[in-house]
């Protein structure tokens, strides 16, 4: 690998605001500037906050969301049919 080129790869802890819940691994995320955090082994490392990750996602949760996409589609049809016929 050329020296210089790539982005340091290094241990962050990611954040999520929605459930409090938070990881350590490892990211080339730029950390310049960031606020640090105690991590379970006594070390700190720059924290990046996400609004978003497996613990809050809808998916993940089970908390899924149907959406009314028949109502959609009707209306959708009921406005169209009656321009196309005009």
């Amino acid at each position: 690998m050329k020296s210089g080129i790539h982005p340091q790869y290094q241990p962050v802890i990611f954040l999520d605001t929605a459930s409090n819940h938070s990881f350590l691994t490892r990211s080339a995320i730029d950390t310049k500037g960031r606020e640090t955090m105690k991590w379970q082994d006594g070390k700190e490392y720059p924290v990046v906050k996400v609004e978003v990750s497996s613990e809050s996602h809808s998916f993940y949760t089970g908390k899924q969301k149907v959406m009314d996409t028949a109502g959609r589609i009707e209306k959708f049809k009921r406005r169209y049919t009656k321009k196309a016929a005009a």
